[in-house]
């Protein structure tokens, strides 16, 4: 029998969050990515948009500003998506990094989401 694969789900990543829906904002995902659900975002300053957080960058995606909450297909044109920005715990096992970020990257991109009050366990 082959072997299935599941994709990753919407918010699988949320251990909890604030009431209703004060942990997400609706965000503009920058056009010429695809993005997984649990992808940590940076947030471009001169735009508002976000995309994959970049520690080499110098456009403020560097700083780590949530974690999208559902796979967003921008490969074409800037997309509407959802994110965790604050008020949140999150798995920290299923979160999803850029290729080649270092741990100490991480670490320090986990030390700017906590002080959006989103918690990695």
């Amino acid at each position: 029998m082959p072997e299935l694969l599941e994709g990753r789900y919407a918010g699988e990543f949320v251990v909890s969050e604030g009431n209703g829906k004060i942990s997400r904002e609706t965000i503009t995902v920058l056009s010429g990515q695809t993005l997984e659900a649990a992808a940590v975002l940076g947030k471009v300053t001169a735009s508002g948009k976000y995309k994959a957080l970049d520690p080499g960058a110098s456009d403020g995606s560097e700083v780590a500003a949530g974690i999208l909450y559902d796979r967003v297909d921008a490969a074409g044109a800037d997309a509407e998506g959802v994110a965790i920005v604050r008020l949140a715990e999150v798995n920290a096992a299923e979160l999803v990094w850029p290729d080649g970020i270092t741990g100490g990257e991480q670490t320090a991109a986990l030390g700017e989401l906590a002080a959006l009050s989103i918690i990695a366990r």
